[in-house]
């Protein structure tokens, strides 16, 4: 059973910065495609970012709304994935969820990724 574990969330003020960590599997983490979530309270969940290695090099997604403020990253000697959050909203308050698979590789759909974590709260509030 693959566990996902995010930490890093918190309450922080409209145009700071967070930095969220999925601890991933400790076997073959490289192999995973690894993204993140969020949902909002009345929202559904939607597609922040991915990572994925395609065999040459790593290949980035992101949703319109993070672009040019999120960066996702991961350290495969560490076994972990990280989401760094600049210039945060309010818009931006949600459970942040962290996800794997290893088939997904460009997938922005959620649904595609078979393993998640069980999320961390972002609160973007003055």
């Amino acid at each position: 059973q693959v566990q996902l574990v995010e930490s890093g969330g918190g309450l922080v003020q409209p145009g700071g910065s967070l930095r969220l960590s999925c601890d991933g599997p400790a076997r073959t983490f490289s192999t995973y495609t690894m993204a993140w979530s969020r949902q909002a309270p009345g929202k559904e969940r939607e597609f922040v970012a991915r990572i994925t290695w395609n065999g040459r090099k790593l290949d980035y997604a992101y949703a319109d709304f993070v672009k040019g403020r999120f960066t996702i990253y991961r350290d495969n000697a560490k076994n972990t994935a990280y989401l760094q959050m600049n210039s945060l909203k309010p818009e931006d308050t949600a459970v942040y969820y962290c996800a794997a698979d290893l088939s997904a590789l460009y997938s922005s759909q959620m649904s595609d990724y078979e393993y998640w974590g069980r999320g961390t709260q972002v609160t973007v509030s003055s």
